[in-house]
């Protein structure tokens, strides 16, 4: 299993670059440059020295101790919700925010589903001082009201998609429209999406998580590798972070979970490995909820930072070929087992990580196995729809 893409961006049959004309400077003075930038001693110093003394890393690997006894298993979480910000977002955004420095670009676009990338984005752009303007969907943007105080206070100007469900597809489209308008500035995507050289770029950078859970390992268990890597997928950011390092490791099962919704046969989901086909989104060939004539259907999900109809090239891959395993979980086992986390671990979930919580009631396991669990994010911005939710 390799994770890099050929020539021409392509993961596989997924990937590429399928742009407007406009933008294939851009993207190919990033495709030229990334590479030597990223790797030079210079900007792996700085980048390591902020995911050190800034964010927090290493993050915790936690053995969870009643939920390993509620499954009769070994289960570890990954506590990326105590990043800085309160997410894995932070990772990517540190790396591209001194990547666009370093190509001298001083205007950050960004795109947000449930705030936790536009937060992120927002706050490194406030710490190198760079202009930050975040498109979100205006469905999302009362959802997650928290998170738009929160980009707003840090300087950040957010602005509201209206088109479509204002969700985070359409927040994507808007910054796509800007960066084509505005080709001069850095457009920071927020998961393992657009179109080629982003997904290789935003894999690169959160893959310290897994190579934090190899070293970490070994450390409590005296070996690498899990048993099970499991992980929420929307575009696939903290997924794909979380399996980087395991990807050629035959032994260890990769579980993905997505997003049901009200269920996957009820068309109201975001499970594009289970319901979507194969199409162009948002710059690069991938799995797509899509129509006989090629249009997005809607997703839904509880979860803002999980309702999209795509999802990136990496995992496509890894779906086609067989070498991680799709689940899916409905709103209400998502809600339930980020609500049994809280009242027996003491940690409030994301509602995002919650459906991979959820997931273990899909999942056999043994006593002896050891699972690891990527938390993605903390559940503070989430407590409104939980509390509605589980209303009477």
């Amino acid at each position: 299993m390799t994770i890099s893409t050929d020539s021409s961006g392509f993961y596989g049959s997924f990937g590429g670059c399928y742009v407007s004309e406009i933008l294939n400077p851009v993207i190919d003075d990033l495709t030229k440059r990334h590479h030597k930038i990223i790797h030079s001693s210079a900007f792996q110093k700085e980048y390591q020295h902020y995911l050190k003394a800034y964010v927090g890393r290493p993050t915790p690997l936690y053995l969870a101790q009643k939920l390993s006894k509620k499954y009769n298993s070994h289960i570890y979480l990954k506590r990326e919700d105590l990043c800085h910000t309160g997410s894995h977002k932070i990772n990517n955004t540190i790396g591209q925010a001194l990547l666009a420095k370093h190509l001298k670009k001083n205007t950050i676009i960004a795109e947000t589903g449930a705030g936790q990338h536009g937060v992120a984005t927002a706050t490194i752009c406030a710490l190198l001082g760079l202009k930050c303007i975040v498109y979100m969907g205006a469905k999302d943007m009362e959802r997650q009201a928290p998170n738009v105080s929160r980009m707003q206070m840090l300087g950040a100007t957010v602005i509201p998609a209206l088109s479509g469900s204002q969700t985070l597809k359409d927040a994507t489209n808007e910054a796509l429209r800007s960066w084509i308008n505005h080709p001069e500035n850095y457009y920071l995507i927020g998961s393992v999406v657009g179109p080629h050289p982003y997904p290789s770029i935003v894999a690169l950078f959160q893959s310290v998580i897994s190579q934090e859970i190899k070293s970490q390992l070994k450390d409590e268990i005296d070996r690498e590798y899990p048993d099970h890597i499991v992980a929420c997928v929307g575009g696939g950011s903290n997924a794909t972070g979380a399996l980087y390092h395991f990807l050629e490791e035959p032994a260890v099962k990769l579980i993905c979970v997505e997003a049901g919704g009200k269920g996957i046969d009820t068309g109201e989901t975001a499970a594009t490995i289970h319901k979507g086909s194969t199409g162009i989104l948002h710059g690069s060939k991938t799995m797509v909820m899509q129509d006989d004539y090629g249009q997005i259907i809607e997703p839904h999900s509880i979860s803002a930072g999980l309702d999209y109809p795509g999802i990136g090239p990496l995992l496509a891959h890894l779906n086609e070929t067989k070498r991680a395993s799709f689940l899916s979980v409905t709103d209400q086992k998502a809600v339930e087992a980020g609500l049994w986390l809280s009242r027996n671990e003491g940690i409030i979930p994301a509602l995002e990580t919650s459906h991979a919580l959820a997931a273990l009631d899909q999942i056999s396991l043994k006593p002896q196995d050891v699972t690891v669990i990527n938390l993605s994010g903390r559940g503070d911005k989430d407590l409104d729809t939980y509390i509605k939710y589980t209303a009477p």
